[in-house]
Formats: structure tokens, C-alpha cells, sequence
């Protein structure tokens, strides 16, 4: 068991991000807050909650250096939050949208951060000094549906976005006054603001949880047809792998290193994906240990189960008679698993502790130091 510390902080968490030194969590309990918990002697205790928007928290990201949070909402906005004294104070973001704002990221200079929503559009927003605020530039017209991730290359220019269309695509965020020229190296050397450098259509369902390898050389991203695809040398001619396996669909993944992925999603339990010497990826085994399906009918207990707290019943079945219930396909978490952060340490580029949170309203921290099996990929 790689996991090492279990924090129930809520009944549902929609998405959570880490303080610079880690010593802090914020997270959304599935409502319009945003709560903040530090930790004090070995114990979490609640010290800020973040009351502005309107709607569900979609969306959560806290730079490590300028220490700012930014959130984004169903309710169609975003807000910059600054720790002023002992107060966070909230600066609003104009995205104009006419739908949901779903995910949001800063950018690696902090410079920018991208908001992807259900109105088919990113809205990439900076800070106008001469102005004093916030402001955004859209990327229109390339999405047929909703924007579900966002991920920035390690330049700080390109950005990789997963859509409900089934699509991946890759697009040039510079923007001048903010990015420099030198900035812009490789497929966006030329490219304008918005140039859609790329467009993947690997998968014929939903995309989700795209992420970029350390140096940006690999892209990963999810289908929900329980496929994760890997994509090398970025731009005309790329290189792709799609890895399939048998169990439930994906939500995010996480590249630990060059060569491993950490996946998570409906199956509840973190999966582990590397590549061999070939550069060929495949699927190497659960991280935690799996709680096991009962002996009897699975569809029965199921249904069992289902029907019995329909009607108030205990969750063992109507009668004597009733098979045993169905247990989670998880072993930590009872839920699904939305969203996989890593654990920065300092002067160490190779991610070794990560956390999740899903559903079941638990954050759980992972350490990777003792899988004597996954050593060779990390």
C-alpha cells in the first residue's frame, strides 16, 4: 500500500490544489466555497473558506511561487485571489462567457492562466498593469463541444485542451507585451495567438485530464472508451500510441516522470502506465490494494443493494435470502477519482508523492519510494 495518509474533509470534493509548501489544501465540498485547511501538529484544521461565486467550484489552481489562487465556476466566472494580512481578497476575471467555466490552470511563469468552459471556447487571461486588472483573450471556433482540461507546455506558450468532442488539440497562447520571443520555440515559433498548432482525433468519445511529460516532449490524455493515449513529437506528423484496457474510464493522469504515468477515474483506484526502453507504453498494475467483488452474482448484488436503499432497507438485501452485496471496486477511496495533483519537493524535478480526491470527499497522499517494481520507470 502506497498511500500514507487518508483525509476525509468532506462528503464530495469537485477539486483541490496544495499551498506552495504543501502544508496547505484548498478544496471545493461539491458547493459555491472554496475551503482552506492547514496543517497544524499532525492535524487538518479549516482556517479560510472562499466565498464569492454564485455556483459549483469547477475549478481550483494555486501557484507555488506568486502564491495566488485562482477559481473558476458554473457561474461563468473566474476570480484572482490574494493573500492580503490575514484575509483573502478576490479580484474578478471578465471571461464572457455564456456558459460554465470548467477547469482552469496557471500558466509555468505565472504570467497566464487558462480557463476552459462548456461554451466551447478557452479564455487565456493576464494582468493589464496600466489597467490594474485581469483580463482575458479568447480562443474561438475550434471546439464542437465542451473544453473539459487544460494543460500549458512547459514553454509557456502552448496549450493542450481535451474537449467533450472527443478531440485533443494544441493551440499558441502568445501574446505580445506578455510572452517573450524567445519564448517561442519549436511548432509555435511562428504562430500567432490562437493558431491551433495540432488536432488529435484519437478518440471517439469524451476527452479528459491532459497533461504534459516534464519537458514537454509527450502529451497524454483520456477517452472515456477506457483508453489513454500518448502522443510524441508534437506537431504536422505526430506520433501516437493508444493503450486500452479493460476496466473503468479515466478522469486525469499525472506524468511522475518521462517514462510513468499515474491515471485515475471511475475505477477508484490509481493505474500505472510506463513505457519499456522502446518508448511503447502499456498498462502495469493498480497502485493500491483492491477490496474484492463478492462471490456471488454481481449483477444481483447490485441490484440488491440498489433496491434495498430505494426503500430504506438495509444495504444487505431484503431478506435472509438476498445475495451479498456488491463491494467498491476501489481500495481507498469508495468513489470516483477526479482529480491527481503532484507534491512539490524542492530540487527534486521527479514527482515521488502525489495526491487524489473524488467523490467520496477524500484527499489521499500516495508515495512511490518503496515500489521496488516501478523504480526502473521513475
Amino acid at each position: 500500500m502506497t498511500a500514507i495518509a487518508v483525509n476525509q474533509f468532506a462528503q464530495s470534493i469537485t477539486c483541490h490544489a496544495w499551498g506552495p509548501d504543501n502544508s496547505m489544501v484548498a478544496f471545493c465540498p461539491n458547493n459555491n466555497e472554496v475551503h482552506i485547511y492547514r496543517l497544524s501538529q499532525d492535524k487538518w484544521e479549516k482556517v479560510h473558506v472562499l466565498e464569492k461565486h454564485d455556483q459549483i467550484v469547477s475549478g481550483i489552481d494555486w501557484s507555488p511561487r506568486s502564491n495566488r489562487i485562482v477559481t473558476a465556476s458554473h457561474d461563468r466566472n473566474s476570480y484572482v485571489w490574494n493573500l492580503e494580512g490575514s484575509e483573502w481578497v478576490p479580484t474578478l476575471v471578465i471571461l464572457r462567457l455564456n456558459r460554465a467555466a470548467l477547469c482552469v490552470q496557471w500558466s509555468p511563469k505565472e504570467n497566464k492562466f487558462a480557463v476552459g468552459s462548456g461554451a466551447k471556447t478557452v479564455c487565456i487571461c493576464y494582468y493589464e498593469q496600466e489597467n490594474n486588472w485581469w483580463v482575458s483573450k479568447l480562443i474561438r471556433k475550434r471546439h464542437d463541444s465542451s473544453v473539459t482540461s487544460v494543460a500549458w507546455h512547459p514553454n509557456n506558450i502552448l496549450l493542450a485542451t481535451t474537449s467533450a468532442d472527443g478531440k485533443c488539440r494544441i493551440f499558441s497562447t502568445f501574446i505580445k507585451g506578455v510572452d517573450t520571443k524567445d519564448s517561442r520555440t519549436g511548432p509555435s515559433s511562428d504562430s500567432k495567438f490562437g493558431e491551433q498548432i495540432v488536432q488529435l482525433d484519437l478518440s471517439f468519445s469524451w476527452a479528459f485530464g491532459v497533461k504534459w511529460s516534464p519537458s514537454g516532449s509527450t502529451l497524454a490524455y483520456v477517452g472515456h472508451n477506457s483508453m489513454i493515449y500518448f502522443v510524441d513529437e508534437i506537431g504536422p506528423s505526430p506520433l501516437a500510441q493508444n493503450v486500452a484496457f479493460r476496466d473503468l474510464p479515466l478522469r486525469d493522469v499525472l506524468f511522475v516522470s518521462e517514462r510513468m504515468v499515474i491515471g485515475v477515474g471511475f475505477d477508484c483506484n490509481p493505474m500505472v502506465f510506463a513505457a519499456d526502453e522502446r518508448g511503447i507504453w502499456s498498462f502495469i498494475r493498480f497502485l493500491g490494494e483492491r477490496k474484492t467483488i463478492s462471490s456471488g452474482s454481481k449483477y444481483g448484488s447490485q441490484f440488491s443493494e440498489a433496491f434495498g436503499k430505494l426503500y430504506g432497507q438495509s444495504k444487505h438485501g431484503l431478506s435472509n435470502d438476498a445475495v451479498e452485496p456488491s463491494r467498491s471496486r476501489g481500495g481507498i477511496h469508495d468513489n470516483c477519482i477526479n482529480c491527481i495533483l503532484p507534491l512539490r519537493q524542492s530540487g527534486i524535478s521527479t514527482v515521488m508523492r502525489f495526491s487524489t480526491s473524488g467523490l467520496d470527499g477524500k484527499v489521499v497522499i500516495w508515495d512511490l519510494e518503496n515500489q521496488a517494481d516501478l523504480s526502473e520507470y521513475i
